[in-house]
Formats: C-alpha cells, sequence, structure tokens
C-alpha cells in the first residue's frame, strides 16, 4: 500500500471520529426520575392510567420525542424499586440505580453511563410532559449554547409540563459544588442560583401557571385519570388540546385546585406524611397535643427519626434541640436513656408476653407504696385516659355513687366528657372551648360537675347539693394551691365519705420522688401516675389505700395488653436512676432558670407575660390579644436556628445550663422583634409569620 493510501485512511479514520465526536456532543438523554417511597403518594408512578402504570405511559409519551437519543430512568437501590426497573426492561430503557435522597448523585451517574452530552430532567409525577413541548425546547437549547434551560423558573405553564436541560459540564459542576441536602434532592437548585451560566427561560404567552397536572396527592391522580379518559386512554394529545378540555369541563379539575404548585419542593419531610396521616387517621394523629397545627401550621416538623438526649432528628435528618414539650412530658431522663433502654432490650429477648404474668408489676407496686405510705395497693394500665378512667370506675365501686367533682384535665372516656352534656361549656376552662359531647350517652348527663381550681366555695356548693363518689383534681397545673384549699377538699371528702383522687399524670416525679401532694402534706385515697413513670415507654399507675381499691374486685378492669413487660421494666429502671441523680431537683432547679431566663427577655424589651405551670413544665403567655401570634412566631424562627421551640418548656435531665443560655440567646433578638411589634409598631406580626397562625391548644390555668 502506498503512502498516500496509508494518509488516506488514517485521515477518514480522524474525520471519522470527528464526526462521531460531533454526533455524540450533540446527543440528548432524559434523565427521568422516579421511585415508588414517594411520601405523599406512596407508588404513584406504578398507578393505573388508562390501562396501564403512570410511568408506562409517561415513557410511552416521552419516546414520541424526535430529538431524543436515550431515555434512563434514575431511581433508588430500595427493593421497592424493583418493579421501576422491570418495567423499563421491558419497554427497552435503561435504569440507573442510587442514592434515594442524593438524586443528584444519580444524575451524575446516568452521565457515567452515556456519552450524551445534554441531559432532559423529567420527574415520573409528569405523565403529560409534551413531546413536541420538549422537542422545542432542545434545539432552542442546542441552537443557543445555554448551560441551563427551563420553562418553569418561573413557571408560566401548567404545573406537570416542567421542562430542565443542562449540559454534561453544568452537570458535573453541580454535582461537585452542591452541598445542601435541598440541592442535592432537588437537582438543580445550584444551577437556578449560578450567576455565570448562560440560562433561558421559556415563557408561555399567556400564564397557565395556576393550572396543576402533576400529581403528589390522590386529588392530583384523579384529575389526570380525567384527562386520559377524556382521550379514550391514549397518550396522543397536546397539552394544547389539555387546555382546550380544562376551559370546555373545568369541573374535572377541581378536585385538586387547592394544592400549592411546586409545594413539595419547599415543604419537610414530616409536613408531606403529615397531609397523608390526615387522609386515613382521623385528625392525623392519635394525640392533640402533638398535631402540627398547635405550633407552626404548615412547617413543624410533624414526625421524627431519631431522638436521644434532649435532640430529635426530623425526617429530613435534621438535628433539632427539643426545648418545647419533650414527648408531651414522658422523657423526664431524657431520650433514650441508656440504662432504661438497657433493661428494656434485655426483657425483651427475655420476652415481653406469655400465658404467665410478669414479676415486674409486683416489684413495681411495691416500689409505689414504699414512695407513698399512705397507699396499699396497686392497679396499672399503658395511657394516661385509662388509668383515669380506672380511678373513676373504683371510686364509684367503693361507694356506690355516681356523681363526680372535677376540676383540671383528666383525659377523654365519657365520664370526662360527659360534663359538657349538662352546659356545653362546662368544660371552657379545663380542657379545650367547644367542645361536642358526641359520642358520649346522653344518660351520663347530670354525672359529673366542674369546680374551679382554688375556689372551695364553689366545691361545697356541690356537695351541699349532690352526693359525690369522687373528687377528682390535679393537685397543681399552672398556679400553686391557695393556703388551706388542699386541706380544705380533704377536709371535704372525709366529712362526706368520699373519694379523694389526685390526677399526678402530668405533676408526678417532678419536684419530688412520687407524687407532687408529698410536697404539700395533703395525701389522696388514690392518685394516678403516668407520663414520666416510664421515661418514654408506657406504663400508667393507679395507686390507692386498700378499702378503697379493694373495690377493683368488685367490678371487671382488665386489659390484655396490660399485662405486657416492658413498661414495669422501664419504670422500674426509671425510678432507679430518679433516685441515683435526684432528677426532679435538677429538672426544677433548670426551670427555675429558664423562668428567670424568660423574665429578663421580657424586662429588657417591656414586654408582659404571665408565667404557668410548675418550674419543671414552666410556660408563660404574651399579655396580648396578638399571644397565638407571637407563640407561632417564637416556633417559626427558633425552627429555623434548630430548636424545636415554643412559649413553653418541660424540663429533662438531658436538658443542661449551657443548652439553655445557648437557647435564650437565641430567643433575645425574637422578642426584640416580637416588642418592636407590640411596643412601637415598627411592624405587624402579621407580615412576619411566613404561615397560618398556630392553633389554641390545652388549657393551662386551673
Amino acid at each position: 500500500m502506498k503512502f498516500s493510501d496509508i494518509f488516506d485512511v488514517i485521515l477518514t479514520i480522524i474525520e471519522l471520529d470527528i464526526l462521531i465526536f460531533i454526533i455524540l456532543e450533540n446527543s440528548v438523554a432524559i434523565i427521568l426520575q422516579a421511585r415508588n417511597k414517594s411520601t405523599r403518594l406512596p407508588r404513584k408512578v406504578m398507578k393505573d392510567l388508562g390501562g396501564r402504570p403512570l410511568l408506562h405511559f409517561l415513557l410511552e409519551r416521552l419516546k414520541k420525542c424526535k430529538k431524543i437519543d436515550e431515555i434512563f430512568i434514575a431511581t433508588t437501590t430500595n427493593i421497592e424499586d424493583n418493579s421501576l426497573e422491570d418495567l423499563a426492561d421491558k419497554l427497552s430503557c435503561k435504569t440507573i440505580r442510587g442514592s434515594e435522597n442524593d438524586v443528584l448523585s444519580r444524575f451524575l451517574l446516568v452521565s457515567k453511563e452515556t456519552k450524551s452530552n445534554v441531559f432532559v430532567r423529567i420527574t415520573g409525577d409528569c405523565p403529560l410532559i409534551d413531546p413536541e413541548m420538549l422537542d422545542s425546547a432542545v434545539d432552542l437549547f442546542k441552537k443557543n449554547s445555554y448551560d441551563y434551560l427551563s420553562n418553569c423558573n418561573p413557571p408560566t405553564f401548567p404545573d406537570g409540563l416542567d421542562i430542565e436541560i443542562f449540559s454534561r459540564e453544568v452537570l458535573i459542576s453541580a454535582e461537585m459544588n452542591a452541598t445542601s441536602n435541598f440541592e442535592r434532592e432537588h437537582v438543580t437548585p445550584w444551577m437556578k442560583q449560578n450567576k455565570t451560566l448562560k440560562k433561558h427561560n421559556i415563557v408561555s404567552e399567556i400564564n397557565y401557571s395556576d393550572f396543576r397536572w402533576t400529581i403528589d396527592e390522590p386529588e392530583d391522580l384523579e384529575v389526570i385519570r380525567n384527562i386520559v379518559k377524556n382521550f379514550k386512554n391514549s397518550s396522543d394529545f397536546s397539552w394544547r388540546e389539555v387546555i382546550e378540555l380544562n376551559i370546555a369541563k373545568p369541573d374535572l379539575f377541581e378536585v385538586n385546585s387547592r394544592f400549592k404548585r411546586n409545594e413539595g419542593s419547599y415543604i419537610s419531610t414530616g409536613q408531606k406524611l403529615w397531609k397523608r396521616a390526615k387522609r386515613v387517621i382521623p385528625g392525623g394523629n392519635m394525640l392533640l397535643s402533638k398535631r402540627p397545627e398547635l405550633y407552626l401550621p404548615d412547617f413543624w416538623p410533624a414526625y421524627f427519626s431519631k431522638a436521644q438526649g434532649c435532640e430529635v432528628r426530623d425526617m429530613d435528618n435534621n438535628v433539632l434541640i427539643d426545648m418545647s414539650i419533650m414527648a408531651i412530658g414522658t422523657n423526664t431522663l431524657g431520650y433514650g436513656h441508656p440504662e432504661v433502654d438497657k433493661s428494656v432490650k434485655k426483657i425483651i429477648e427475655s420476652g415481653n408476653m406469655s400465658t404467665l404474668n410478669c414479676p415486674e408489676e409486683v416489684f413495681l407496686a411495691e416500689k409505689l407504696v414504699d414512695l407513698h405510705p399512705w397507699s396499699d395497693m396497686v392497679r396499672f394500665a399503658r395511657t394516661g385516659g385509662e388509668a383515669n378512667a380506672i380511678a373513676i370506675r373504683i371510686a364509684r365501686a367503693a361507694t356506690g355513687l355516681d356523681k363526680i367533682a372535677f376540676c383540671g384535665y383528666h383525659g377523654w372516656h365519657d365520664w370526662y366528657l360527659s360534663s359538657n352534656l349538662n352546659k356545653y361549656d362546662q368544660l371552657d376552662k379545663h380542657l379545650l372551648p367547644g367542645l361536642e359531647p358526641k359520642g358520649v350517652p346522653k344518660d351520663l348527663k347530670g354525672t359529673t360537675y366542674p369546680f374551679t381550681y382554688n375556689n372551695l366555695d364553689e366545691l361545697e356548693n356541690i356537695f351541699s347539693s349532690h352526693k359525690l363518689a369522687a373528687v377528682k383534681m390535679e393537685v397543681e397545673r399552672s398556679n400553686p394551691p391557695k393556703k388551706g384549699f388542699l386541706e380544705g377538699v380533704r377536709k371535704l371528702c372525709d366529712k362526706n365519705g368520699t373519694v379523694l383522687i389526685f390526677d399526678e399524670c402530668t405533676s408526678g416525679f417532678r419536684e419530688t420522688i412520687g407524687g407532687l401532694h408529698k410536697k404539700y402534706g395533703v395525701d389522696p385515697d388514690i392518685a394516678i401516675f403516668g407520663k414520666a413513670l416510664g421515661n418514654g415507654y408506657a406504663i400508667t399507675a393507679v395507686l390507692g389505700r386498700e378499702n378503697v381499691m379493694s373495690a377493683a374486685q368488685s367490678t371487671f378492669i382488665s386489659s390484655t395488653f396490660w399485662t405486657e413487660r416492658i413498661g414495669p421494666t422501664a419504670a422500674l429502671a426509671t425510678l432507679d436512676v430518679m433516685e441515683k441523680e435526684k432528677s426532679w431537683e435538677k429538672i426544677t432547679s433548670l426551670g427555675i432558670y429558664v423562668r428567670n431566663g424568660w423574665n429578663k427577655l421580657a424586662k429588657k424589651y417591656h414586654i408582659e407575660i404571665t408565667h404557668l405551670g410548675i418550674p419543671a413544665l414552666a410556660g408563660y403567655v404574651f399579655k396580648s390579644e396578638n399571644h397565638l401570634k407571637y407563640k407561632t412566631y417564637i416556633s417559626q424562627e427558633m425552627l429555623k436556628k434548630g430548636y424545636l421551640a415554643t412559649n413553653g418548656i418541660y424540663l429533662s435531665t438531658a436538658h443542661d445550663y449551657e443548652i439553655i443560655n445557648k437557647y435564650l440567646k437565641e430567643l433575645d433578638p425574637i422578642f426584640k422583634q416580637i416588642s418592636e411589634c407590640e411596643n412601637e409598631s415598627k411592624n405587624s406580626i402579621d407580615s412576619l409569620l411566613n404561615g397560618p397562625v398556630c392553633h389554641s391548644g390545652f388549657k393551662r390555668l386551673n
């Protein structure tokens, strides 16, 4: 072969390589991110849409694109997403699997599996992506050599038609420079914020951004199914035809109109799960006091993934210092106390339940009686409401009478809520205003009578008109007893043969090793303990004198799971730690210190506050008509600083003065801002709130 011929061959090879390079440089790959473990609507990408999975429907539409060379499904390594890879294989699409939350890293994995130099980001919850629109966007991107192009920054097209296009170089830069969880989960925030990139946003002639064609909620899926059904389950229709359908048949689109665009990108995982919970759980959860609306509607994290000491990790792995209700006061030793947990783990290994009884309940009963010499016998349950109901049943059985006088909060059972059968607002000063006694038998009307804490005359008037089975009350909730009040109640009960019940579910083990009544030297006939007794494990106790408690044998009080072993084991370990550490003294001292800190801030900024509760359960209220707005503002701003905080705190031994000082330092500028709203009118508190005002919760006044 002549040299000239060899040269021609080499030249041809070089030209071919250049041609291939040019082709590859301009090739375009769609990266379709999808997973089954969606927080708000699980498995949404595999929901049926026109007789096939939603993801299948979307891929049908994407394959109609003429400017696309490859389609990758970027999913997670979770076993739940095997079905996505199986579907991709059937449809001849490539699958890349990686991190669940670090979606950006999944995109980089795709880039390593292809020579394409242009990438289109599509999300699996947008099944109506328009092929023609996407092709036009790709042409525009290439023609102008953009680094990043979208049609949603800001949005003018319907939500669900979002397209983002970027170069390989920009993707690599984003992967290297994006550091926050938000940037890595949502892939493109770093690109959007980078001012050095050549960017462009496609704008619709008419602003359709209020139209919602994406799928995050069950109502969204209903709308998309309405659309697809209208086109006879075909995937061959344009976005403009859907606009025409929206105009012609608006009723098909109404069901999801209340949802905000891109809500999922700025609300927390916990809030997403809370919205999902309210669809399947009446009220959203099992406990009113844990509802996010009581603290920071739309933004309170709502759920936790881990708790240790006084730290809580939310569902997004943010570490938050709990300077609020510490699990509604259950954990005076802090979350996950090692000694208590060790005892529980050991007992789990030995078995939690069996046909026989657990010995720990005997040991715990003896321990509680030793701590309260006036008492003789104990019955156990697992919740405060149960324990309160047990105490009432025993008192009625012991006296043969039905009627109860009470003050304070004592649970949700019929005996208590029946007070509002007498008069609609009887519980307004004791629990929550406006409680409907629906579901409570009307025959219970006239069996319960509320009286005001520290008002002995009111109780005497009830005694003068009724024979009472029991007087039930908290020893102290928000304000201490007046001199002679508790003693007067005791005398009235003794005089009338009435059982005196102290509900110490909340107050127990916070100022003494046992009931708060020990501090005041007034003994009841029955005392109820819960919350702090098991340091986070479910255990409650009904403690009483033998002549009263023995009546439990003449009535039926029984439940399978009151016999499980974890609760009594946790309580025994908790009491042991309490006695060694004198926990009640520490949390009381910390509470006094916090209260003094609030006082100093209030004085510094000329704000009037009222204190509530014993020191270990400290709280305050702003003397202002805007007190709920200020409470919301505190929760809002402190959350930004890494605190779960409101206008009250349940102290634990996991808290210390260093933690409290840092908390008070962060609270200082918030008090200053509130002062400016309240006293100087420099700002309106409404303008400072990012969302709705919190709801009013349980009343703390006795």
